[in-house]
């Protein structure tokens, strides 16, 4: 997740002032009210599972791209969700660095009910910061990413395989795309002028080169930092100019499962994560469920440093964030 102030996008009259013109704006497709919706059966979501799925993605190491630990992550990943199930389209790709150096990608896709038309984008990055720019101590290593980074993957690990284990399945087709690249963004502290597509390579490769050329989702939800103890989740303002429609589907999903507590209803302001790009390039409209705090700020104070470790991480959030997920998934029709 990227740094601080310098990425906020301004979010007036429902459109975003940040480079985004208003006519390249993706088209929203509604879906009928959800206000009042009968229960459903849905597969549970086990948090102990995704607990397990943040420690053994942080036991590789710091997962920074053209590192061994990146390289051994990734292929773990790929042989998970190929394991449960899932049709894995890997996306190799070299980009350039804020700092000249040329970074070895991949983004992972991985579909399930492939031949379905009408399909839903899931995404998280699997990369970690590759310094602790906001530690005080050994702020040149790198940092463990269990929430940042590692949380996200771990929800859709635990989606993925709990929907593959499930008899009936959702009517629509999901795609889970992995973004790499996403926190190898330029530091305040290094010199030069700023360049803001320093951060979230992974996805402006594949708004630009999708893995199908006409490939298109009906919506999109991104997920990052959102595994932390206590943490709660507000209608980010790039989502809300976006996709608001999708932004109040997940929320009244989330308040119906009894996690209204969590997924609070406060407008926050704009932020760029990897569904600035998707959004904007992709021309899929796409949430972001990213962790909001009462003082207003997106980052915590484990944030790009050291404490980023499996301390962070507490079952009760991505239990809230994960069958959310899945209650929405089984709420959409074709």
């Amino acid at each position: 997740m990227r740094a601080g102030s310098r990425f906020l996008l301004v979010v007036a009259a429902g459109l975003i002032l940040a480079g985004c013109e208003p006519e390249k704006k993706p088209v929203e497709q509604t879906t009928e009210t959800e206000t009042s919706l009968p229960p459903i059966t849905t597969p549970a979501f086990n948090a102990d599972s995704s607990y397990k799925y943040v420690e053994e993605q942080v036991a590789f190491g710091p997962r920074v791209p053209n590192s061994k630990a990146h390289q051994e992550c990734g292929e773990f990943l790929a042989r998970f969700f190929m394991k449960h199930g899932g049709w894995i389209t890997r996306q190799e790709f070299t980009a350039k660095s804020f700092d000249g150096k040329e970074l070895k990608l991949k983004n992972l896709i991985i579909s399930y009910n492939h031949k379905a038309t009408k399909r839903i984008l899931l995404a998280a990055h699997w990369d970690t910061r590759p310094f602790a720019d906001q530690d005080e101590t050994d702020p040149d290593k790198p940092i463990d990413g269990a929430n940042d980074g590692g949380s996200g993957v771990a929800v859709l690990m635990e989606l993925a395989r709990a929907i593959n284990a499930a008899e009936k399945k959702p009517d629509v087709g999901f795609d889970i795309i992995l973004f790499d690249g996403e926190d190898y963004g330029q530091p305040m502290s290094y010199p030069g002028p700023y360049q803001e597509d320093s951060w979230c390579l992974g996805s402006q490769h594949w708004a630009k080169n999708k893995h199908k050329a006409d490939y298109t989702a009906f919506y999109g939800i991104l997920l990052d930092m959102v595994g932390a103890k206590d943490a709660t989740y507000a209608k980010e303002g790039v989502s809300v100019a976006f996709a608001p429609t999708i932004v109040d589907k997940v929320w009244s999903a989330a308040g119906r499962l009894g996690y209204g507590n969590q997924f609070v209803s406060v407008k926050s302001s704009g932020i760029t994560d990897d569904h600035t790009y998707v959004n904007k390039l992709a021309m899929i409209p796409m949430i972001d469920i990213i962790e909001y705090d009462s003082q207003g700020s997106y980052f915590g104070s484990y944030w790009h440093t050291h404490d980023d470790n499996i301390n962070v991480i507490d079952k009760k959030s991505l239990k809230a964030v994960g069958q959310t997920l899945i209650e929405v998934l089984y709420r959409e029709k074709l």
